[in-house]
């Protein structure tokens, strides 16, 4: 027999070795059986912390000790918005690319008003009047992470989007979705659309028919605690809180019953509305049989009632900390259904918002603190009057939407329009609430300090955003009421969230390094071993993932 040469059988020898220890330490590809997004509206990152001496071991508190918390998220793009916000979080993406700049926003060229998931072409499913609710997410320019989920498994996971909002099921569910469920408040019912499907499915069929709303509002709302307790919020009754229809004030107890015959739309202004939203939200786990198959599912949840709470009694109302109390012992309760469900490591979640909030004017205004409630309809009409003086060509502005302004183009054409937009930002910064006012065409040379030059960057889509954005002075912003809360600018109380993640892949600890909303698609990106989706520009929050 023929000798093999030493060298030969020795690089023979070590191949042999070196592929054996790398199949013996390569681990084998696991996934989560689902993954689990949700996104509270209009939750300020400082409610993490601000009711936490209250909150009990198992809603926010096992968040923050089992998972990963960052806590220095930010939005980095104008306006903070809810269906801005919730675009970014699934997408990876800003606006000047995922196309949504607002809930509602200006066409640039046609001065159309386009509500953010509006879609002609599709018709309501689940109530008789077909002509409402027409909504799809066609409007959104790119993919979402949900999108690429489905992509990556060629189309077996299934991906699902709950909220009481239309936007905020649509949006975070992405183009491809196996279907996104929201509330209408005529029938107080679940629906969705002929875009995803032609009838209800089953199970939601069912849960429509236990007619939970009425079931849920059949109570009063009371305080959690005894209301004396409450330190961390202002008096009951104040005069910047708003009422319920045809309710004459606003202390507690809440007659809900009698709040629900006035206006079915009230659960969302109630904690409830969280409870019914979680409830829906394992109603389609078990529908769809989320989770139980070989890919992973991707479910994603918007809890509502904080945003129309906070809208109407503000955010240092004892109504928010109560539902933030409230809040804390419905996550418990969902995250030990999901642990009996799938098992404690089994699932992977995510918890963030889609923006914060101001306070409410007349509480800045008792507390000496700086506020400014900005009117844009005047203004607009002194700027176009100046304009037309200065240039002799009527109406140049037509309106507004998220804090910019748009210039009719037509007339431009016909005029120096450097020289318009020039004096028309001279104009603007001279008013009492506007700290700055930018050309969206030349951002990169105004006199707006970081991170706001790049937010305004982040915001501007040529196509559905103003010619000139508008910084506000800080605790200065657009309110159409004095009373309750609102949200849209750049500052801190409005774009500071928090984000934490918990579950299978996930390494607990926390970070004080800044991040971005942009950046959460991303990480799940590469937690799940998929393709980031296609107009991501985020980076990966690389401290949370295990190695």
């Amino acid at each position: 027999m023929k000798m093999l040469k030493p060298k030969i059988l020795c690089f023979i020898l070590v191949s042999s070795l070196a592929n054996y220890a790398q199949k013996s330490v390569t681990p084998s590809l696991t996934k989560p059986k689902i993954m689990i997004g949700i996104v509270v509206d209009q939750m300020r990152w400082d409610f993490l912390y601000r009711y936490q001496d209250r909150y009990t071991n198992d809603g926010f508190k096992r968040l923050q000790r089992e998972g990963f918390s960052v806590e220095n998220t930010y939005i980095n793009h104008t306006p903070s918005k809810t269906a801005v916000g919730h675009a970014t979080i699934f997408t990876g993406s800003v606006p000047a690319l995922h196309g949504i700049t607002g809930n509602s926003f200006k066409e640039r060229l046609s001065g159309k008003s386009v509500y953010c998931v509006e879609d002609s072409t599709v018709t309501a499913v689940g109530i008789t009047d077909s002509k409402s609710e027409r909504m799809s997410p066609r409007n959104l320019l790119v993919n979402t992470i949900t999108d690429e989920l489905r992509l990556a498994t060629n189309f077996r996971a299934k991906t699902v989007g709950v909220s009481f909002k239309d936007r905020a099921a649509i949006l975070p569910a992405g183009h491809a979705a196996v279907g996104a469920f929201w509330f209408d408040d005529k029938s107080a019912k679940f629906i969705t659309s002929s875009y995803y499907m032609k009838e209800l499915p089953q199970w939601l069929v069912q849960f429509n028919e236990r007619n939970e709303p009425a079931k849920w509002m059949a109570q009063q709302w009371n305080t959690l605690f005894p209301i004396a307790t409450y330190q961390q919020s202002s008096r009951d009754e104040a005069q910047w809180e708003g009422k319920y229809k045809g309710y004459k004030t606003t202390s507690f107890p809440y007659d809900l019953a009698a709040i629900y015959k006035n206006s079915k739309s009230a659960i969302r202004v109630t904690p409830f509305g969280n409870d019914l939203t979680l409830d829906l939200a394992k109603a389609a786990i078990e529908g769809y049989q989320l989770g139980a198959g070989k890919e992973t599912d991707f479910l994603t949840i918007n809890l509502t009632s904080p945003d129309a709470i906070g809208h109407q009694f503000g955010p240092n109302s004892i109504e928010i900390e109560d539902v933030y109390l409230r809040l804390d012992r419905s996550l418990a309760k969902f995250f030990n259904y999901l642990d009996t469900r799938f098992g404690k490591n089994a699932y992977t979640l995510f918890l963030t918002a889609d923006h914060g909030a101001a306070h409410s004017l007349d509480f800045l205004e008792e507390n000496k603190l700086p506020n400014g409630n900005v009117v844009f309809a005047p203004i607009i009409k002194k700027l176009n009057t100046y304009l037309e003086q200065k240039f002799g060509v009527m109406s140049l502005v037509i309106g507004s939407a998220n804090y910019s302004l748009y210039l009719d183009q037509a007339k431009l054409e016909s005029l120096d329009a450097e020289k318009v937009k020039r004096a028309a930002i001279g104009f603007l910064e001279q008013q009492e609430e506007i700290q700055f006012a930018v050309d969206a065409d030349n951002v990169g040379a105004s006199a707006v300090p970081e991170p706001i030059k790049t937010m305004i960057a982040n915001g501007d889509n040529r196509k559905r955003t103003g010619n000139i954005f508008l910084v506000m002075k800080a605790g200065s912003f657009e309110a159409s009421k004095r009373e309750g809360a609102t949200h849209g600018t750049w500052n801190p109380y409005d774009t500071h969230i928090p984000l934490v993640f918990m579950g299978w892949g996930i390494k607990p600890g926390t970070t004080n390094r800044i991040y971005h909303q942009q950046d959460i698609a991303i990480t799940l990106a590469n937690l799940l071993k998929i393709q980031a989706p296609n107009g991501s520009v985020g980076k990966p929050i690389v401290e949370l993932l295990k190695p």
